[in-house]
C-alpha cells in the first residue's frame, strides 16, 4: 500500500469498510500522518450517522440511506484492489443524501478537505495543508468576503483547494470552473451554517473540488450562491 493510496482510505476506515490487512496497515499509517488522523476525527460523526441507520439485511426491499451503507459495503468489496479515492467520493455522496441534497463538505480527485460543522473545525486536513503550501491566487469577493485558490494540473484535469472567508449562513454555495470560452462547471458544492465561515470567530472554511479541465483552460473560478449571486472570483 502507497502513502498515496494510504491517505485516500480514512472514508473507508471510517465507515469499517477496509479488510483486515488494509485496516492494520492503515492503523499503523495514522501513528505517522496528522492529517489523515484529524481527518479521521471529522468524518467519525459522519459513520455515526450512517452506521445509526440500522443493520443492514439481504432483504431486496431495503430503502433509504440503509442502502448507501449497503451499496458503499458492497462496492468496496469488488474495487478493493483498485484505488481506493472513489469510496471517499462514496462518502461524501451518503452525506449529501442526509443532508437533504446538499454536501457539508467533499473532496474530488484527492483526499477530501476538512469539513467544519456548525462553526467547528477540528485540525488540519488536507484541504487546508494543500492551500497553506501552495501560491494562492487571491480572489476579489463581494462586501466582506475573501478568499483564493491554489490550484494544481492533474492526468484528469485540474485539483484545486479553497480557502473563503466573510461569509455569512445559511447558503447554498457552489465552487464553479469557468473555462477560457466561457463555459462553467461545478467542481464542488457546500452549505454554509448560520454562524457562517471566516465571522465572528469561526475558522475559515477549507475546500477541495476538481474540474476535467487542464488549468490551460480553465480562466477564473467562482464561488456562487444557490440563488446566483457570486461570493468570489479568482482570475488565474
Amino acid at each position: 500500500m502507497s502513502a498515496r493510496v494510504e491517505h485516500t482510505d480514512v472514508g473507508a476506515y471510517a465507515l469499517g469498510l477496509l479488510e483486515a490487512d488494509d485496516k492494520r496497515a492503515f492503523e499503523a499509517h495514522l501513528t505517522t500522518c496528522r492529517a489523515c488522523t484529524a481527518e479521521l476525527a471529522e468524518l467519525s460523526g459522519m459513520a455515526g450517522v450512517l452506521t445509526g441507520m440500522g443493520p443492514i439485511e439481504p432483504e431486496e426491499d431495503r430503502r433509504g440511506e440503509g442502502e448507501v451503507v449497503d451499496l458503499l459495503r458492497r462496492r468496496k468489496a469488488a474495487d478493493r484492489r483498485t484505488r481506493r479515492g472513489t469510496v471517499i467520493i462514496g462518502v461524501a455522496a451518503a452525506v449529501t443524501l442526509v443532508a437533504g441534497g446538499i454536501a457539508v463538505g467533499s473532496g474530488l480527485g484527492g483526499p477530501s478537505s476538512p469539513i467544519a460543522v456548525g462553526g467547528t473545525h477540528h485540525g488540519t486536513g488536507p484541504a487546508e495543508q494543500f492551500y497553506e503550501e501552495g501560491t494562492p491566487a487571491g480572489g476579489v469577493g463581494a462586501e466582506g468576503v475573501t478568499g483564493g485558490v491554489v490550484y494544481e494540473s492533474k492526468g484528469w484535469g485540474t485539483h484545486a483547494a479553497l480557502k473563503l472567508e466573510g461569509v455569512r449562513g445559511p447558503l447554498e454555495c457552489e465552487l464553479i470552473a469557468v473555462s477560457t470560452t466561457g463555459e462553467r462547471k461545478a467542481m464542488t458544492g457546500w452549505a454554509v451554517p448560520p454562524a457562517g465561515y471566516g465571522v465572528n470567530g469561526q475558522p475559515p472554511l477549507y475546500m477541495h473540488g476538481g474540474s476535467p479541465w487542464n488549468p490551460e483552460r480553465i480562466d477564473r473560478f467562482e464561488v456562487v450562491t444557490a440563488t446566483g449571486e457570486t461570493l468570489l472570483t479568482v482570475d488565474i
